[in-house]
């Protein structure tokens, strides 16, 4: 083994030798009877001392003395855990290391065992950008890969995985969508306006049923084979990153599925938290800040389970905490991720998360990271982020999914023009609470809420404005697979009714939302107001990053701008059942000087009095 590791060495400077040494020690050398966690790592992170664990299948350590013997990696420390089939390898990367395979041994009783660990050039010398962020600029697209569309039907079920389903009949079973159908739909994505893709999970979930959400992770290296494995995904940030267009990891730290390899067989005894009876979270997000709050209650927050197949991992254990730290970084480097959303945030320990932000942005300082924040209240919500809050707690979280202008916004207001309007009014007149409200991200519906179109009970008037604002409203907006198509499903009394298939995913699929074949008058006008409006927005460097100013609802009628010094855009929504005269000499602080303004999705001109229809809402460019 030392042997092959010291011809590897010299012959570094031989790019095509290296790789091709590189690729037959790993297959030759990699330990058939040990996992590693990480698999691999990389020369010249700023991580730079690792810890390794290494998991036996079939043997429990007993004083292994493990060695290795590589330039410029030493082994700091060397652990049997409490778990004896588990040992911890603390390696020390030095600047000096370069790409190579890492020699590692020990002594199994008398017999002397040797494994490979790879150490590999970082993926920033390629030439491919990554870890890039995304912001206001960007449109995300949220899709479930399981639920898009099936670009190869040879991994549609994989034998010896946990759940055998392959049923499109059925909601909660597999309908065998994968990496490969989005990335053969990357085109349509483009010309829609998207930018970034947001896909829920894709580490294995090898759970025995419900696998089609994937958050239920069983093993954090790897990507589930259903979907394409590692080099699908890989394949995927490659051709995002070719058309300029980024990649979203939806990432989970605050529990795994049961199955979980690290759930089955626990390194050490503090991996989850448990509790004498099973314990769910009460989902109370205030008992975090609660001047009054109970401290039992607070616990149950933080440390009861999401559900009884998902444990919930103890962010107390230096083990558990390092390893999905390290993980995190593993993954952008691995699969070159641009973002990162973080799920259920709020019940992840709060102190931790800052931790793992921050080494995120020290390693990747232009990746953006947003927390799902499911509360109710801008105070709430903006706890969880950068915040201009005086709080004892201060969190560093980038940015985080805005609820609230959901909430307490456009759903308000087109269910009730007077007060909803005012509502919405208010909700941003918060945003005084959030260090950059332009981080927060904008949407009309996610994998868990009702499909909007049904919100709105298919009303298309509605649903446009809706749409409208999504795309013009302060922010980063997303939008989910199928909206632009009038996808439609609530999630009572089962949330699969809004996860299913994207029309024309399937071969076979009599309706076409890739090719406008078999769609409906009304689903084709929805797609081309979409795009237009998306492709209008990719220009507009006053909604991309340009301010936001709003005027004091009227009779269901709500006006704001978005502006820069080369742009003026206004927005005047009618969410009343009357003709609302408008003139541009009652918003002079934006409108001064101003003669006209073109109708960004007709082309029509407007002069500087004009009437906007009811429940109806109208975009202009100032001219």
């Amino acid at each position: 083994m030392k042997k092959f590791a010291t011809v590897f060495y010299r012959l570094r400077h031989n790019t095509s030798i290296a790789v091709l040494c590189f690729t037959m020690l790993c297959i030759s050398f990699q330990s058939e009877s040990q996992d590693f966690y990480p698999p691999n790592w990389w020369v010249n992170m700023k991580w730079n001392k690792v810890e390794v664990l290494v998991h036996a299948k079939e043997i429990i350590f007993t004083n292994p003395s493990f060695k290795i013997n590589y330039p410029g990696v030493t082994l700091e420390k060397a652990d049997v855990l409490e778990n004896p089939r588990y040992a911890a390898l603390t390696l020390n990367i030095s600047p000096e290391a370069k790409a190579g395979i890492v020699a590692i041994e020990w002594m199994q009783g008398k017999k002397a065992q040797h494994a490979s660990w790879p150490l590999q050039a970082r993926r920033n010398g390629s030439g491919t950008t990554f870890a890039q962020g995304v912001n206001s600029e960007d449109l995300i697209y949220l899709l479930m890969p399981d639920r898009f569309s099936n670009g190869n039907s040879n991994n549609d079920i994989i034998l010896g995985m946990r759940d055998q389903s392959l049923n499109r009949d059925s909601i909660y079973h597999r309908h065998g969508g994968d990496l490969q159908g989005v990335i053969n739909h990357l085109d349509y994505l483009q010309s829609l306006g998207v930018t970034a893709v947001w896909m829920t999970p894709v580490i294995e979930n090898d759970m025995p049923e419900r696998t089609e959400h994937g958050y239920a992770f069983t093993d954090h290296y790897k990507i589930d084979p259903r979907l394409g494995g590692s080099d699908a995904y890989k394949q995927l940030s490659n051709e995002l990153h070719k058309r300029g267009m980024k990649l979203i990891q939806d990432a989970v730290y605050n529990h795994v599925g049961l199955y979980h390899k690290m759930v089955q067989d626990k390194p050490v005894k503090d991996w989850l938290h448990e509790w004498p009876v099973y314990t769910n979270t009460n989902y109370k997000d205030a008992t975090l800040f609660d001047l009054h709050g109970s401290a039992y209650e607070k616990k149950v927050m933080i440390n009861g389970w999401f559900t009884p197949m998902m444990p919930d991992l103890n962010h107390e254990s230096p083990l558990l905490t390092n390893f999905l730290i390290q993980h995190a970084l593993w993954s952008v480097e691995e699969f070159g991720v641009d973002a990162w959303r973080i799920d259920t945030y709020i019940y992840n320990n709060l102190e931790f998360m800052n931790r793992c932000n921050k080494t995120l942005l020290e390693e990747y300082p232009n990746i953006f990271m947003f927390g799902e924040t499911w509360v109710h209240g801008t105070a709430n919500q903006a706890f969880f982020v950068e915040n201009n809050l005086t709080v004892p707690f201060k969190s560093n979280l980038p940015g985080v999914t805005d609820f609230q202008s959901l909430f307490n916004g456009i759903i308000p207001a087109l269910e009730n023009p007077s007060d909803g309007c005012n509502k919405m009014y208010l909700t941003y007149s918060n945003d005084l609470l959030y260090k950059d409200p332009m981080k927060l991200v904008t949407f009309l519906d996610n994998h868990d809420l009702n499909r909007f179109f049904t919100q709105v009970e298919g009303d298309i008037e509605k649903y446009k404005i809706g749409l409208g604002w999504l795309l013009t409203s302060r922010g980063i907006p997303q939008l989910y697979y199928g909206s632009e198509v009038l996808m439609k499903g609530a999630t009572y009394p089962k949330d699969g009714w809004v996860r299913l298939d994207f029309p024309g995913g399937w071969p076979g699929d009599k309706k076409n939302a890739f090719t406008q074949q078999g769609l409906t008058s009304e689903e084709k006008e929805i797609q081309d107001y979409v795009k237009n409006l998306a492709n209008f927005r990719k220009n507009s460097s006053a909604i991309k990053s340009g301010k936001m100013m709003q005027y004091v609802p009227k009779d269901g009628c709500y006006v704001y701008f978005r502006y820069d010094k080369n742009q003026i855009v206004m927005i005047v929504m009618n969410v009343g059942d009357k003709i609302q005269k408008i003139e541009f000499s009652k918003y002079s602080d934006v409108t001064q000087g101003f003669q006209k303004g073109k109708d960004v999705i007709t082309g029509a001109m407007m002069d500087q009095i004009f009437n906007v229809n009811p429940k109806s809402i109208t975009i202009l460019e100032l001219q």
